[in-house]
């Protein structure tokens, strides 16, 4: 069965500061097993990050960060077209023809931009109109499914409701795209109970040398009861970083902690050989990844000739429609 039968899945990442084992378990890991089912799209998202990221040295290194990041967790090329936003030129084309068939008052509806105005900050115009520019990355590639958390519904019903008003004017040229909501992933939890961030300086960056996993596990909060205290799993930071990495043992320290017997320092020993076992095999893989500078980029552009190939299609179209092809 081709690509072609498949159905399409696309998401946009920010090059915009390194990932932690939160953002991986949040998303990053399911959109690699996204890549078995579906053909397929992720781009590094360099335009939208120029609405907080003014720095070119920091914006390129971001972004050849982020493309290394994403093939050393699995994404495969072959299965997944990873492209930069900025290669692709008919996506901010497309994003300027939605602005005009847009009005103020809906835009303004926006979660990241009424969150900003009330914390009374002078929003640029960028950051006021990214919602059409994310409706022109979804749309441009006849996108059936959009992988988002629960609070990011609003990013796919803006590419909706765009995808329709354009149709309705212009006549059928828009699929309409649906939110794919990511498995339920509880939050990570950073080692002072607080959601894992880098603001917060309590992660464990996804990429961790031996001496950072320990240093974190180390830090982690926990209560003053003794070794043989019955404890409850469901009230430990420990055990539920245990959750995401302890697999075959997890029912094992369960039972040790609600019976006794296992003391928060053991289960902190047993927590870091199983985080260096899972965070070895994908530090050596970027490693090996990164001294190949020259395969990255090539994937980078292998990606962007291909979307960008669909994109052109799209955008003839798109002309026609708008009568500007003439």
């Amino acid at each position: 069965m081709s690509n072609d039968s498949k159905k399409i899945v696309l998401s946009g990442v920010k090059p915009t500061g390194r990932p932690h084992i939160g953002n991986y378990f949040g998303a990053m890991k399911q959109f690699v097993e996204l890549q078995d089912k579906y053909k397929a799209y992720i781009f590094i998202a360099d335009y939208h990050a120029l609405t907080t990221l003014q720095n070119a040295d920091q914006m390129r290194q971001g972004i050849l960060d982020l493309a290394i990041d994403y093939l050393a967790i699995g994404l495969d090329p072959k299965k997944t077209t990873l492209f930069k936003q900025s290669d692709v030129l008919e996506h901010p084309e497309l994003g300027w023809i939605f602005n005009c068939i847009t009005t103020v008052p809906y835009l303004s509806r926006a979660h990241a931009y009424k969150d900003a105005t009330a914390k009374g900050e002078e929003v640029s115009v960028g950051t006021f109109d990214y919602p059409l520019l994310m409706a022109a990355d979804i749309l441009m590639y006849d996108t059936d499914l959009v992988p988002v958390g629960k609070d990011q519904k609003q990013h796919v019903e803006y590419a909706r409701d765009t995808a329709e008003k354009f149709n309705r004017i212009f006549g059928e040229t828009f699929k309409l795209p649906v939110p794919l909501i990511l498995g339920e992933v509880e939050t990570v939890p950073g080692n002072d109970g607080r959601k894992m961030s880098k603001s917060y300086g309590n992660h464990l960056p996804l990429f961790s040398t031996d001496e950072e996993i320990k240093k974190f596990v180390m830090g982690i909060k926990t209560d003053s009861k003794g070794v043989e205290e019955s404890k409850d799993p469901e009230e430990d930071l420990v055990f539920d970083i245990h959750k995401l990495v302890s697999g075959d043992q997890l029912a094992e320290i369960e039972k040790r902690y609600r019976d006794g017997g296992l003391g928060y320092k053991e289960s902190k020993e047993i927590l870091i050989e199983n985080l260096i076992k899972f965070i070895s095999p994908l530090r050596e893989k970027r490693a090996e990844i990164a001294d190949n500078y020259e395969q990255v980029l090539q994937i980078l552009t292998n990606g962007a000739n291909e979307a960008r190939e669909i994109a052109k299609l799209k955008m003839v179209d798109v002309r026609k429609k708008i009568g500007v092809s003439i």
